[in-house]
């Protein structure tokens, strides 16, 4: 098992979804890849971010904010 395989199985949460494909009359098919909430509210993703993908190799790809917005959390007592 390699040390990526291994990262990949201890981690915390996992999200699968599906990737969904648009296909419309005279334009090129169009995919989508929706954040599941969980994920969103971890991240603190809000609607309308600007985001690109960092392709690492075949099987991983990195999302990257353009601006992340300021973190909301609260310190604890």
């Amino acid at each position: 098992m390699s040390k990526k395989e291994t990262v990949r199985k201890e981690s915390a949460a996992s999200y699968p979804l599906k990737i969904q494909a648009i296909r419309t009359k005279g334009q090129n098919v169009r995919f989508f890849v929706y954040v599941p909430m969980p994920l969103a509210a971890a991240l603190g993703v809000e609607g309308g971010e600007e985001v690109s993908w960092e392709l690492l190799d075949r099987n991983e790809l990195h999302l990257v904010r353009a601006a992340p917005a300021p973190l909301k959390a609260k310190k604890r007592k």
